[in-house]
């Protein structure tokens, strides 16, 4: 299993855009409704630093998500915007689970 964080802060007139492209993102891996991605995306209580979060059951598995077209959509928009704060990547190591990731 592979687990990715990535933090970002934009600037507060590119939220709500951000928002949304994160919601078709969303909507396109709820269609692809591919087992090995578990994806969520967050916003910090600041309303403009967003948090992802993405458990991936295998490399091939990320591969799914970075070839959508609206995820290759939402990065080059995301990287135009002009960012407050660049995106950080972080590898996590998952202790425990409250329900499984992947069944």
């Amino acid at each position: 299993m592979k687990i990715v964080k990535v933090t970002y802060t934009t600037k507060a007139e590119y939220v709500e855009q951000n928002k949304g492209n994160i919601k078709n993102v969303m909507t396109d891996l709820q269609k692809v409704n591919h087992p090995g991605i578990n994806y969520n995306a967050c916003l910090s209580s600041d309303n403009k630093t967003f948090i992802h979060t993405a458990f991936f059951n295998s490399d091939d598995d990320q591969k799914i998500l970075n070839e959508l077209p609206s995820f290759k959509n939402f990065q080059e928009q995301l990287k135009a915007s002009g960012l407050e704060v660049p995106p950080k990547q972080e590898l996590l190591t998952l202790i425990g689970v409250s329900k499984e990731v992947f069944n």
